[in-house]
């Protein structure tokens, strides 16, 4: 009985989020702080991790191969979306925060802070494997592979991320992105990402993942790359997305937003 009426409560509380009028615990203001702290650290954990596997690997003579380098990231944020995607969401991603406001699962005028945190985690990152390393390994930069094109790693990092952010949709409209469906797909998915399309492009499919080592190490040559090419793809995933599931669900709001609650 008990069980039939907390479900009742769950359903109306997410067609309330859905039409723009969530319940006060969920959406209140106090906890933004959090939010944007989560984004920063989650970040900050995936680029050290990321671009760390590939500076760490260089110094260490190829000790760490390539099969280590890319599923490291895949792990990372399988772990955080575990640990605090009830938090705010775990984009960890400029495109992934730009295509769930796009989907209308999360508000347009949260984007700046998210995004914000995302850089400050990321250039934290950056900045201290600069500190640990230096610029061994071009500081775990996502670069174009030998004899790749810059149009074949655009073309690239369109379609990995294409991939993710309709993997992070998906489990998102019905799973959510929070527990082990939304965890394992997405964390896998990057994994495989990088184990066949890392050597040529990266398979960075993280605007601040490419941009926070290049600011570091001063070289800008191929960042538009990562960064034109993961919005394309998030756009693109959005419209997979309307074309597969229809209009933005209820689940996806709560995975876009978090759901923590007021302890207090």
């Amino acid at each position: 009985m008990m069980s039939a009426h907390a479900d009742r409560i769950e359903s109306t509380q997410e067609q309330l989020m859905l039409h723009g009028s969530a319940p006060p615990d969920f959406l209140e203001s106090a906890h933004e702080w959090r939010r944007l702290f989560a984004e920063a650290w989650g970040t900050f954990l995936l680029v050290v991790v990321a671009a760390g596997a590939g500076a760490v690997g260089a110094q260490s003579g190829g000790v760490i191969t390539l099969s280590m380098k890319v599923v490291a990231p895949g792990l990372m944020v399988m772990a955080i979306i575990y640990f605090m995607g009830a938090v705010g969401g775990a984009h960890l991603n400029p495109a992934v925060t730009f295509a769930f406001a796009v989907r209308r699962n999360f508000p347009w005028s949260r984007v700046p802070g998210y995004i914000g945190a995302q850089f400050i985690g990321g250039i934290a990152a950056a900045s201290f494997l600069r500190a640990m390393f230096g610029t061994i390994g071009l500081l775990g930069a996502t670069t174009p592979g030998q004899g790749v094109s810059d149009f074949k790693a655009l073309a690239m990092e369109v379609l990995l991320t294409t991939g993710l952010v309709s993997t992070i949709l998906g489990t998102a409209s019905g799973a959510r992105n929070i527990g082990s469906n939304g965890a394992l797909a997405v964390g896998g998915y990057i994994a495989l990402a990088g184990l066949w399309a890392a050597p040529v492009s990266g398979a960075s499919m993280n605007p601040v993942r490419s941009f926070a080592p290049d600011l570091i190490r001063g070289d800008f040559s191929t960042t538009w790359i990562y960064v034109v090419g993961p919005v394309a793809g998030a756009l693109i995933a959005v419209c997979f997305e309307w074309f597969l599931k229809g209009n933005a669900t209820a689940a996806g709001t709560l995975a876009a937003q978090g759901n923590i609650k007021d302890e207090e």
